[in-house]
This record gives C-alpha cells, sequence and structure tokens, in this order.
C-alpha cells in the first residue's frame, strides 16, 4: 500500500519556517511509518537564482533596517492577499507550483509561510483538489496567512486562534496544536549527562543563540560583557550560520577562554538546551518554543519588530523569561544561576508548566487525525 504523502511548503525567510516544516515532518513520521514528507522551500526550489538573491536582500533588510521591517508588518498587518496580489505572487515566483504537485501527487499541503500559502490557495480557487493546512508559525496572526481556500489552520495559542476568528475564519476550522518542534526536543536529558556527552564542564552554563541566521555583531555589547563571567560560568555562543560573526569571535580575546564555546551551525540544540541553565535568544516562535518545551529559563534581546514583538510578549507574559535590558539583568541572572538548588527548582516549575501548556506532539497527532 502506498504511503500517505504531505508536502510541507515553506520559505526562508528567517529560519522558523523552514524549521518548523522539518520538525513537523519528523514528527509525523515519527508517529506514523504509513507517512512520506518532503520539505521544500518552494520559491527558492523554483527560482534557485533569484530565490537567494531575495532572501539575501531580506536579510540584510533585517539586520541594517529592522525598523523598516516593522512598519511593513504593522501596514499591512489586517489585509489578507486578494486575487490581484494572489495572481502576481504566483506570476512572479510561483509559476511551476501547480508542476510540482501533480508531480509528487501529496495527499495533503502543509505550508508553514504565507507565501506558498497563497500560492496554493489560488490553485484550489482554480480547481487543485488537495486539502490545504496552513501552520502559523509565530504567537501571532499576520493577515497574509488568512485565505478562504484553507482548509485548517493549525495555530500556536488560544490567542492566535481568536485573531484567525475575528478575521471571519470559523472557529472549527482552527485548531491550537502549538508550534511543532522536533522529536529530539519531545524529550529532556539529565543536565549532568548532557554536560558529559557534549564534553562540556561542570558548571553553571549559558546558552546564547540569534536563531538560524546565527549571532550578528551588532548585539556584541552583551555578549562581550557576558565574558566578565567567566571564570564563575560557562558559556556557549551558537552563531548558526553567521560565519563571519563567528570568526569575530574568534579574534577576540575575550572569546578565548576554556570555560566559553563559540559554534557555528550545530544539529544538537536539544542537547545543549538540557545542558544549559539559561538561555539567551532573539524571541524567534521556533527557538522559543523549543525552549519552553526543554523548560529552560529565558532571556530576550532585540526582537525584530513585528511578529518578534509578539513572541516576546507571549513567552514573558506566560512566565518563560524576561527581556535582556541591560547589564544589570546579566548579572542578576548569572548569579541566579550559581545557586544549584534555586535553579533546579525554577527549571522544574518551567518544565512543569510547559507540560501544562504545550504537547510538543499535539501538531503531528492533529495532521494525522485531519488525514484519517
Amino acid at each position: 500500500m502506498r504511503k500517505k504523502r504531505v508536502l510541507l511548503l515553506s520559505e526562508g525567510f528567517g529560519s522558523g519556517h523552514t524549521q518548523a516544516a522539518y520538525a513537523l515532518a519528523a514528527g509525523l513520521r515519527q508517529l506514523s511509518p504509513d507517512v512520506q514528507t518532503r520539505v521544500l522551500e518552494l520559491g527558492k526550489f523554483l527560482n534557485p537564482v533569484l530565490g537567494p538573491l531575495i532572501m539575501s536582500a531580506y536579510r540584510k533588510t533585517v539586520g541594517k533596517q529592522p525598523k523598516l521591517v516593522g512598519m511593513m508588518y504593522r501596514t499591512n498587518y489586517k489585509r489578507s492577499f486578494n486575487r490581484f496580489a494572489q495572481l502576481a505572487i504566483h506570476r512572479i515566483f510561483y509559476t511551476q507550483t501547480e508542476q510540482v504537485i501533480q508531480q509528487l501527487r501529496p495527499e495533503i499541503i502543509v505550508c508553514t509561510h504565507p507565501g506558498p500559502n497563497a500560492a496554493v490557495a489560488r490553485l484550489k480557487r482554480l480547481g487543485l483538489d488537495v486539502p490545504l493546512y496552513t501552520l502559523i508559525t509565530d504567537y501571532d496572526a499576520h493577515g497574509t496567512w488568512a485565505s478562504p481556500e484553507v482548509n485548517h489552520y493549525l495555530v500556536s495559542t488560544p490567542v492566535v486562534k481568536r485573531k484567525l476568528m475575528d478575521r471571519g475564519i470559523p472557529s472549527g476550522r482552527i485548531e491550537v496544536t502549538g508550534i511543532p518542534v522536533h522529536p529530539q526536543f519531545w524529550q529532556s536529558q539529565d543536565q549532568a549527562d548532557a554536560r558529559s556527552g557534549l564534553g562540556l564542564r561542570s558548571l553553571p552554563t549559558v546558552l546564547v543563540m540569534g536563531g538560524g541566521w546565527g549571532l550578528m555583531e551588532e548585539e556584541d555589547e552583551f555578549f562581550t560583557y557576558m565574558t566578565r563571567w567567566r571564570e564563575e560560568v560557562q558559556l556557549i555562543f551558537c552563531t548558526g550560520t553567521n560565519e563571519k560573526s563567528r570568526e569575530s569571535m574568534l579574534a577576540d580575546e575575550r572569546f578565548n577562554h576554556p570555560n566559553i564555546q563559540v559554534l557555528g551551525f550545530t544539529r544538537e540544540i536539544s542537547k545543549l538546551m538540557d545542558a544549559a541553565d539559561l538561555l539567551v535568544t532573539k524571541p524567534g516562535g521556533m527557538t522559543c518554543t523549543e525552549g519552553m518545551s526543554k523548560g529552560i529559563p529565558m532571556l530576550f534581546y532585540k526582537p525584530i519588530p513585528g511578529q518578534e514583538e509578539e513572541n516576546l510578549d507571549y513567552f514573558i507574559g506566560s512566565g518563560f523569561g524576561e527581556m535582556l535590558q541591560s547589564t544589570a539583568t546579566i548579572d542578576r541572572w548569572f548569579r541566579l544561576i550559581q545557586e544549584p538548588y534555586s535553579s533546579g527548582k525554577r527549571r522544574q516549575r518551567l518544565q512543569s508548566k510547559s507540560s501544562q501548556q504545550y504537547d510538543p506532539q499535539e501538531c503531528p497527532s492533529a495532521v494525522l487525525r485531519l488525514m484519517q
């Protein structure tokens, strides 16, 4: 019997959309051996020359002009893609989408970015007979996610569900599933074992991340200040794909210490979160959901205006972290994690809170139920 095929379509504007697609794909395969998945960054796949240029331009805009990104997000917040916009998006970026779908013959399509979502919605309006599920990968519901052709929405929280309902989407077409994380994050490892397995020292440990694009050089004020604690605290900086940032940090003598590691891209984030006592991160939807699944306290820095601000509000309001306001915030938390009993109790409380609010298996389970 042929396996059920799930096509997951994303885009690389930030890493969270595609990470969510891969996480859902892995979760589906973990829960059901009868499911076959395929993840595509559709615009990049269809436009191998133009796609990376657009992503590079977007990345530079986020880094250099974040206020412009926020203004664009807020200006179009309530607007969905109308038929003209869908046509333009299809003609410019997604002209061969229908051929891809016909070739792969999926039972369902899951979109984790508004662009492919709009393209598939247009094809459905023109006669495509494949269910379309939309997975919103932040703790907000921008208008561009909404489309009458979507069969079902998978969202992070009841607040996001309410925002979609306010846009006229029936409650029965929206399910609160949380954002999926990779099965690696479904369970936590003992902290001492995680440190031992990663070759880390038995010290209070801080994991510093900047999302899939890594740490940006503009944020080095806080990071260099953290190195003042390098005798008492173990610091792990993950620069992701930002090799320039990694090279810059490695060339700085302040980061050359036995208790400091500067990592590039790594697939060990789950283990690193198990080993750490504190996560310092930008409030991207995926990274914060991974941190929540592990019950690790978080400090958030410099959110990109728009969805990251909404993510920030959610996680601070839910008690999973706070804003990194100043070096005084660093000093206070770096002292707190040196108290083993208090630090352990704090982690237990957050893990209990997380299990009450979030089931990491719910999103793939919901998709499997919808496929039946």
